[in-house]
């Protein structure tokens, strides 16, 4: 079996921002998020999101980190969820 290594393994980020992000796990709807965050009509089946969803909240980090007034938390939560769902299916489908 192939190790393949998680964009998210050098990933830190405050503990309260993962903390809330793990919590909005349960309720991740993959159609409805991914719609939501890449403005496009609907995700594809089979195909990862991994590296939009990286430059997204890449960018996001940066605008909290600056203090910048665009900074939504509620934004960097909701990249945060569909980040850490959609690495677990991308490597729970690589391990089967």
């Amino acid at each position: 079996m192939k190790h393949f290594a998680s964009p998210l393994e050098s990933l830190r980020r405050p503990k309260l921002l993962i903390s809330a992000a793990r919590h909005g796990l349960s309720d991740y709807d993959r159609a409805t998020a991914l719609r939501r965050i890449l403005g496009s009509p609907a995700p594809l089946e089979g195909r990862w999101y991994l590296a939009d969803l990286v430059a997204l909240e890449d960018a996001q980090n940066d605008r909290r980190k600056e203090r910048d007034a665009r900074y939504s938390i509620a934004r960097h939560v909701d990249l945060l969820v569909a980040l850490l769902a959609e690495n677990a299916a991308m490597l729970e489908a690589a391990s089967s």
